[in-house]
């Protein structure tokens, strides 16, 4: 059984997993933003299995975007790997810009336009 198999295994549990265990969510912006952070505070303990685990997750996201069909979800993996790339250039501070980015965007949504 492949780790990633038993990663979605788990996952579908309803259990509450270990940031390790459940990995990078790519399902959504909020479970990739929560994973993302959530790893980050694993990252000084185990600095490369937790590179790994974003860059696998990273790789994925890119091959799916590559291989989409549909504009509307490329453009969401397309996305979602720009996030891990952030992630990966420096993984402490990547909760600080999920915030200043969730902020920007929904003050441009509330600005009148013009």
């Amino acid at each position: 059984m492949s780790p990633r198999y038993l990663r979605e295994l788990l996952r579908k549990s309803g259990w509450k997993l270990a940031p390790m265990v459940e990995g990078v969510r790519v399902d959504s912006f909020e479970g990739l933003e929560r994973t993302l952070v959530a790893l980050a505070g694993e990252y000084t303990a185990r600095p490369r299995e937790v590179r790994r685990l974003v860059i696998e997750a990273k790789d994925h996201a890119k091959l799916a975007a590559a291989r989409g069909q549909d504009p509307e979800v490329k453009a969401q993996r397309e996305e979602m790997v720009r996030w891990m790339l952030v992630w990966l250039e420096n993984p402490p501070v990547f909760e600080v810009w999920a915030r200043l980015r969730a902020a920007r965007i929904t003050e441009a949504r509330s600005s009148p336009p013009g």
